[in-house]
């Protein structure tokens, strides 16, 4: 197997609300957007994909990805075996800056043999790149049953959103300690974890857009830009400074 014919770049351009149906590649598929957030479901779970990282998902897996914003795509197929880093399991990964320019220009079609010649080393930079990215929590389960699911995919849409347990369990007709326990029964954790996970993701896409800590922070429900840095870096490992990559 050569560096040409191990990987492969798709494009697309989405709109907000925008889903690529349900599928799956004979390739492993590295899913990266240049801007917006991407809510992958593959196999019953939804993994949260801001701009700045990347989801690797096997071959053969179904999958669905669901627009949330403006989605500029740009995701790279990957000949299973081609490269050692990338296993049988999905996970998101950081994007460095030179993977990003990578990968944006591994979409480019070689129509030369210089080019083919440039796009052997950019395979082989990508591959280097891989190696080295970082591992990072981004798995949100999503319920199954489909009025909390829909509730779910809203807040996911509006995070900043006020939401209590008490005001979803008057829009599902139950009450809030039935609500509860459907939450634990169905996603194997709290509300209030769901909630705090989610908008921890889905600030990554805000920090990547050059909005500020404060901002950020204060649209999550944090009191303090310190308290909101302390808790992104206990759950992350980084600070959420390191989150500027675009």
């Amino acid at each position: 197997m050569n560096a040409h014919t191990a990987l492969a770049a798709l494009t697309g351009n989405y709109g907000h609300g925008d889903i690529v149906a349900s599928h799956r590649h004979d390739e492993g598929q590295l899913v990266y957007a240049i801007n917006g957030v991407m809510l992958v479901s593959v196999v019953g779970t939804t993994w949260v994909v801001p701009s700045g990282h990347a989801l690797w998902v096997p071959s053969g897996q179904e999958h669905q990805i669901r627009m949330t914003g403006e989605v500029r795509m740009r995701t790279l197929l990957i000949t299973p075996g081609a490269h050692r880093a990338l296993t049988e399991e999905c996970h998101v990964i950081r994007v460095s800056p030179l993977l990003r320019e990578l990968i944006i220009a591994a979409a480019e079609t070689p129509d030369s043999e210089p080019a083919v010649v440039r796009h052997v080393q950019i395979v082989d930079l990508i591959f280097s790149e891989l190696d080295r990215a970082q591992r990072v929590l981004a798995h949100v389960p999503i319920p199954d049953e489909p009025r909390l699911k829909s509730l779910c995919a809203d807040f996911i849409d509006n995070p900043s959103q006020e939401s209590k347990l008490e005001s979803w369990a008057v829009q599902l007709n139950m009450s809030s300690r039935t609500l509860a326990r459907l939450f634990q029964k169905e996603l194997g954790m709290s509300y209030g974890e769901w909630r705090k996970r989610t908008r921890l993701l889905l600030s990554m896409q805000r920090l990547a857009c050059g909005v500020s800590i404060l901002e950020v922070a204060l649209e999550h429900g944090y009191q303090s830009p310190s308290a909101f840095t302390a808790m992104f870096k206990r759950t992350m490992g980084y600070t959420p400074s390191n989150c500027r990559l675009v």
